[in-house]
């Protein structure tokens, strides 16, 4: 066992439930198309990590995926509930330094994990803000039940009222680079990761033809 632990939230990879903002653009198959792109991503930047890793599922667990790390299913009402529930199994478990982050982010890689490690050993609380007004990881060096209660999930100040309130309880905080994620039609055709992917490309057109 390792001091530090990433946790991993991934929705599971059915068509019509992933990407639905981008589905109404490129449809339902384009959108599982890029999302089960995006996964693979991030279980490349997580393989590559020394440290233990718990992949929480959406809706079920998926064997192939993440194959010999422990892998379980998210537990709570919303987002908030089901990332506070597995940062409290991950404290009770032992770890000292737990990174939590999701699976729609195609630049991420290994080093933006460990960096959001290292931030622990001087902060109570590490977020990378996403660009969208969110953030794409969340890393906390001890208990926090604040960031996960009434919070405006999925919208543009979600990050600032999240850091405001930090700030009023006397919480340190660091943060990351930015990263994209990917929501809508323009986020995907601005990504690398789209205009680097001729395979993804080519489906995308096919199936929008």
């Amino acid at each position: 066992m390792t001091d530090a632990l990433v946790i991993v939230f991934v929705k599971n990879i059915k068509l019509g439930t992933v990407k639905t903002r981008l589905a109404k653009t490129i449809g339902d198959i384009g959108a599982f198309e890029v999302y089960s792109e995006l996964v693979k991503i991030t279980e490349n930047a997580t393989k590559q990590l020394e440290i233990d890793k718990r992949i929480y599922f959406s809706t079920a667990v998926v064997d192939t995926k993440w194959q010999n790390d422990f892998k379980t299913v998210q537990n709570g009402i919303d987002l908030g509930e089901r990332m506070l529930n597995a940062f409290k199994d991950g404290f009770k478990a032992g770890y000292k330094k737990i990174v939590l982050i999701g699976s729609d982010l195609p630049d991420l890689n290994a080093t933006h994990i460990t960096n959001g490690i290292k931030a622990l050993n001087d902060s109570d609380v590490v977020f990378g803000p996403a660009e969208d007004g969110g953030y794409y990881l969340v890393g906390l060096s001890k208990p926090n039940t604040s960031i996960f209660t009434n919070k405006p999930w999925s919208q543009p100040n979600l990050l600032n009222k999240t850091l405001q309130e930090l700030q009023k309880l006397q919480v340190s905080v660091s943060t990351l680079e930015p990263l994209n994620d990917i929501d809508t039609y323009e986020d995907l055709i601005a990504s690398e990761f789209y205009k680097s992917n001729l395979k993804l490309q080519e489906k995308i057109q096919q199936l929008n033809d």
